[in-house]
């Protein structure tokens, strides 16, 4: 325990999960060491780092002070690691990727699939939530890179990946969907399911923008909650087309009348300092809508493939029948509080994400 790099990870990581025991099942301690070890840097330091209570642990103001320095250190120590890996030619490291839902679902386990073929020595840690999130943690530097709605922070590196364009979603046999495109000023009025979380997003700046007003009636984050809403009648929403491709509920999917879009992209603070494997990982990224080896299979009677975020993100339930092969084995689950843990290591290409920090694993339901 005399390494002063451990004491930093029990540090950040006690931190970032909110509990000395989390931290210790991640870093495989006993709590009390976790406990220890950050009661060595306040004694030697001469500051308190956190505050205790029943209710959990939270950064004191020293504590928030001094934690981007812990971190740089930490990221330093990475950087010097990739180095020497590089030198020594060892194919190894990690990868930390921020990221949002349908990223995670449409694009990742198409590029882990295909880097993993060639690099099975590197791991992966992910952390899923929206694009604020995602940005303050690439400032941060919890992770190295993250994929974010473009423009984004001024001082980050960015490369454009995709223009996703935003349709209607409409329950069936509602009178708008007799159109071949829906022109925003018909919603007015009509029954609105919101894709909103904290900050405006780009639907609402698009309905403000065109002074279009309807009736809001759900406001929510989680885009398959506004299609098993509209399936029901609920109401209309508007959606990225990532979000609707294999959509497993009963709507209608309408172009609007003028195409409306949001730039998807990778973020970083400063590419020139990325590590080695991270570097590799960008690389891959051309794989991200490859469907070339996918084969139609058809789901025996009877059986259901689930698609959760364990957490609060019930994905979709697949009652339709047929699926994408590659689907059947990248079924994907996050959980959200076990970032760091890598309970799939080197799972293989049909294991879409093996090893993620979110959790983003392959599981194959079909029992």
């Amino acid at each position: 325990m005399d390494n002063p790099l451990l004491k930093y990870l029990a540090f950040v990581r006690t931190v970032e999960r909110g509990s000395f025991t989390k931290a210790a099942q991640e870093l495989n301690y006993a709590q009390s060491s976790v406990s220890k070890m950050i009661a060595d840097l306040e004694r030697e330091w001469g500051v308190s780092l956190l505050e205790r209570s029943r209710a959990g642990i939270c950064l004191t103001s020293e504590g928030k002070e001094i934690l981007p320095y812990v971190r740089a250190l930490l990221n330093d120590q990475q950087q010097l690691e990739d180095a020497l890996h590089r030198m020594k030619g060892v194919q190894t490291g990690m990868v930390r990727i921020g990221t949002f839902a349908s990223v995670a679902i449409h694009w990742l386990p198409n590029i882990f699939a295909e880097f993993q073929k060639d690099y099975p020595g590197i791991d992966y840690e992910m952390l899923l939530g929206d694009y604020d999130e995602v940005e303050s943690w690439i400032a941060e530097g919890r992770v190295d890179c993250g994929f974010l709605r473009l423009p984004c922070r001024g001082d980050f590196d960015t490369l454009l990946l995709k223009e996703d364009e935003y349709k209607a979603v409409l329950p069936v046999g509602h009178p708008l969907a007799q159109k071949e495109k829906i022109a925003l000023e018909d919603l007015n009025g009509q029954p609105f399911l919101l894709l909103e979380h904290g900050g405006k997003t780009e639907v609402s700046d698009l309905l403000e923008q065109r002074g279009v007003r309807p009736h809001v009636r759900f406001t929510t984050w989680e885009d398959f909650s506004i299609l098993s809403m509209v399936e029901k009648g609920l109401g209309v929403g508007i959606l990225p087309e990532m979000i609707l491709r294999r959509v497993p509920y009963r709507v209608e999917i309408r172009s609007l009348d003028m195409p409306y879009y949001r730039k998807i992209g990778l973020a970083m603070k400063r590419r020139e300092r990325l590590p080695v494997a991270v570097e590799k990982f960008i690389r891959y990224l051309k794989f991200r809508e490859n469907r070339a080896k996918s084969k139609r299979i058809r789901r025996p009677p009877g059986r259901r493939i689930l698609f959760w975020f364990i957490g609060e993100r019930l994905l979709a339930d697949l009652q339709h029948g047929s699926l994408v092969q590659a689907e059947v084995h990248q079924i994907v689950s996050v959980r959200a509080g076990l970032m760091g843990r890598r309970p799939f290591p080197h799972a293989g290409p049909r294991a879409a994400a093996g090893g993620l920090a979110a959790e983003v694993g392959a599981h194959q339901v079909l029992q």
